[in-house]
């Protein structure tokens, strides 16, 4: 089976990525962008994505829907295809591929089950295709895409339109799983990173400290002067994903408290003037020196 008619919602930063290569290597991509962004819907334009009025449109058009957004309206992203579904007796494969814990994941599969569609627990691990720091670090190639469930044989089959797929298993969350176990490490020691250069910011030391560390410990160093400088740009979206970070932690009977110290971290950056800004808007290149520097004028210390 070839599902050649696929929605993404929404076509955000790295859901449009994904739409451009999609439809670049020949499938029609589809979303619906009633009460969406101006800037959600230039991206949409500019990855050749085709609008449909309703979701309605949506889900009697497509094979297959990959919902791509912000960990903390997955619920309300999942519902609305699930009524449109009931409502129009049309049921596509719906493809859960964001940032939550394993158990929310399994909580979407039985509103999409209950519905009438085939439910793919799924998460992206890499960046948007377009700027080239995916997983392979190639532009134009997709991030890792892994996916679990009963029921992904049709799925599968996404491969012969670029994206690249990685089947973990029958059970639902599995992938929701690879995801929060990774950003965990990727997003949780950006934070942690952040947060220490900004106490030696504060006490007058920073220059001291990055001494030693491009002395003992020059990867460490390299990875925060590659990731801080254009993660503002992120932090605010990172809220909500820290806290499914802190949830899944819970759920295995470990704290959730320093993933919930991450997404306060996360929200106090977000707050600040350098997280208005956008992927495309963001200055790539400012300096780990300066990042830190902007940042530490917003810190309200009473």
């Amino acid at each position: 089976m070839s599902l050649n008619n696929i929605a993404i919602i929404s076509p955000g930063d790295m859901g449009s990525a994904i739409g451009r290569l999609l439809v670049s290597n020949g499938a029609n991509v589809y979303t619906c962008l009633a009460n969406r962004s101006t800037r959600t819907k230039a991206l949409a334009e500019l990855a050749g994505i085709i609008d449909l009025p309703t979701f309605n449109d949506l889900v009697r058009t497509v094979d297959v829907v990959l919902s791509i957004t912000v960990s903390e309206i997955v619920g309300e992203v999942c519902q609305q295809i699930a009524t449109a579904a009931k409502e129009t007796q049309s049921y596509p494969i719906f493809a859960e591929c964001n940032a939550i814990s394993p158990q929310k994941s399994k909580d979407l599969q039985l509103v999409m089950t209950e519905a009438g569609c085939t439910y793919v627990d799924g998460s992206i691990i890499g960046g948007p295709p377009s700027r080239g720091d995916t997983t392979s670090g190639i532009p134009g190639k997709s991030p890792h895409i892994y996916y679990s469930g009963p029921d992904t044989e049709d799925f599968s089959t996404l491969t012969e339109f670029g994206l690249d797929l990685k089947f973990l298993g029958a059970d639902i969350g599995q992938a929701s799983a690879i995801k929060m176990t990774y950003a965990a490490m990727t997003k949780g020691s950006t934070a942690l990173y952040t947060e220490l250069l900004l106490a030696a910011s504060q006490m007058g030391v920073s220059e001291q400290l990055a001494e030693e560390f491009t002395t003992t410990q020059v990867d460490a160093y390299t990875r925060m002067e590659k990731w801080i400088p254009t993660m503002p740009a992120k932090a605010r979206r990172w809220v909500s994903e820290m806290k499914e970070i802190a949830a899944t932690f819970e759920e295995l009977g470990m704290t959730g408290d320093i993933f919930k110290g991450v997404s306060e971290m996360y929200q106090m950056i977000g707050e600040t003037p350098l997280g208005d800004e956008t992927p495309e808007s963001q200055d790539r290149s400012r300096s780990l020196n300066d990042t830190i520097d902007t940042m530490a004028q917003f810190i309200d210390k009473d």
